[in-house]
């Protein structure tokens, strides 16, 4: 069976076909790094890694491309705040820092770069300049609007008529705009003070005056306006025309909708061939939103649950759809983990065993393997249906345990291709702490609280004085592979 997918810029069910058969150009929109990543964020991530797990299984170079937005006037409203920063760059790279965190902590492959818009801002301004050049976009009071009447195609991604279209930006550009949809590419000066004041926490002094980063260009020293940024980047690391491009359903308008006109109008070529999008995370009906308050971040749920009963979580759901979040799907999430983890020892330790023998054949547990490799694929080119292909494993656990449960010998033949087949599909593709291979972030997250905490006994140690016990520690430390560095901010460390 061909992959499909589901594009949104179709509404239809379509055969995968990228640009180069060897290759796959996948950006996807990353995180604002104003706070910390909660599940609802990471459910993008898991699920564009398995898309990027899958397409590499089957023989295709991924590259994957995902951005930090670290200029945006939510992160100007946390400057000041304890703990995060004076200014935008260091409250960015405070949360930028949280964000790489969270995805080592899931498991994630990593992308080929993450571009940050902060590095990015030349590109940005040669993509607006080409814009104006091309009359797609015009100069008003210092900043830059595009022009959505010039694009024939506009509203082609979320299927709306332009006359249906409401205002885009805030009430203080509306005068500025020839058209109420024309939205920003570049933004005069600072972020306004109220347009920050939404975002600051209510304990917190006001922002009285014009904040954030600016840059000069040749309309006015200002800032990228939001769109254009997820534009330049992709252009700048991939291509004008890329494979997959993949959001949260929550970005298809007006981000996605305005990232296809400025960058077709800038290229003429058309900006993706598939516009994947993932369903919302959900908890008690809503959302899962940092502004609503509904959430557990990433670092939290890999604390309490781990990251294999996470990962098997999202597996429960395909992307397109909605999911919901509660104690009760993360029970279920944890079973079915126990399950597959147990059924894979088990394979793994008979197969090991004296009672294997290479005459013994259970027809049956061959055609499990078999059938859970045919059906996982099958599962996994039907647009990534992962709520398929996780069903397939578990019934390779059937399989397994039948055979454990039914024979005193065993079919070594089998259990070896039931064992291959738990670390290729489970491990490889669903990123599962199945296999030698496999990355046992748990064990590493328990490790460095272990060495956090000699590191707190060492330095009180040394500030009772004690500085022979508190290099013995250090030596210690050093001896079962942890480096130790000492600096103005206190101790910092390393695994060798």
């Amino acid at each position: 069976m061909t992959l499909s997918v589901t594009n949104t810029l179709t509404g239809e069910r379509e055969r995968f076909e990228p640009r180069n058969d060897d290759e796959v150009l996948l950006y996807v929109c990353g995180l604002t790094v104003s706070d910390e990543a909660h599940l609802g964020h990471a459910r993008l991530w898991m699920h564009a890694d398995v898309m990027h797990r899958w397409l590499d299984h089957e023989g295709y170079d991924v590259r994957h491309v995902e951005n930090f937005t670290d200029v945006n006037e939510k992160i100007v409203a946390r400057t000041g705040e304890p703990g995060v920063g004076d200014t935008e760059p260091e409250v960015a790279d405070v949360f930028t820092s949280t964000v790489i965190r969270d995805m080592r902590g899931l498991n994630l492959k990593r992308a080929a770069v993450y571009p940050r818009v902060s590095e990015h801002v030349p590109e940005i301004i040669d993509l607006v300049s080409t814009l104006v050049d091309r009359g797609y976009a015009y100069e008003s009071n210092g900043s830059v609007y595009f022009d959505v009447t010039a694009f024939e195609e506009y509203g082609k991604l979320s299927n709306q008529r332009l006359d249906e279209i409401e205002s885009q930006g805030a009430d203080a550009e509306r005068s500025e705009k020839r058209h109420p949809a024309d939205f920003a590419l570049w933004k005069a000066g600072a972020v306004a003070p109220e347009d920050v004041a939404e975002h600051r926490d209510s304990d917190l002094d006001p922002i009285s005056e014009p904040a954030g980063e600016t840059w000069a260009s040749p309309w006015s020293e200002g800032r990228p306006g939001w769109h254009v940024e997820c534009s330049a980047m992709s252009m700048a690391h991939l291509d004008d025309s890329i494979d997959i491009h993949m959001g949260g359903r929550d970005l298809v308008f007006p981000h996605h909708e305005n990232e296809i006109a400025q960058s077709e109008a800038a290229t003429g070529e058309p900006f993706a061939r598939y516009w994947l999008h993932v369903g919302l995370l959900e908890t008690s009906g809503d959302k899962m939103s940092s502004s609503l308050g509904n959430f557990l971040t990433v670092d939290d749920a890999l604390d309490r649950y781990g990251v294999d009963v996470v990962r098997t979580f999202y597996l429960s759901t395909a992307y397109r759809s909605e999911q919901t979040f509660g104690e009760a799907e993360m029970r279920e999430a944890e079973e079915r983990w126990d399950r597959l983890e147990r059924a894979y020892d088990a394979a793994v330790a008979a197969c090991d065993s004296t009672d294997a023998y290479a005459t013994v054949v259970d027809d049956d547990l061959r055609d499990a393997v078999s059938g859970t490799r045919a059906s996982f694929r099958d599962a996994m080119n039907d647009d990534f249906n992962v709520r398929e292909a996780m069903a397939a494993l578990l019934e390779l656990t059937t399989g397994v345990n039948r055979h454990l449960d039914g024979h005193e010998s065993y079919d070594y033949r089998g259990l070896r291709e039931a064992v291959e087949a738990f670390e290729a599909l489970a491990g490889d593709v669903f990123g599962l702490s199945i296999g030698d291979d496999a990355a046992d972030d748990g064990d590493v997250r328990v490790a460095e609280e272990l060495v956090e905490l000699v590191l707190e006994v060492r330095e009180a140690e040394r500030e009772a004085g004690n500085y022979d016990r508190a290099d013995d520690l250090r030596d210690e430390l050093a001896a079962i592979g942890v480096e130790v560095q000492d600096g103005d901010d206190g101790p910092a460390y390393r695994f060798e």
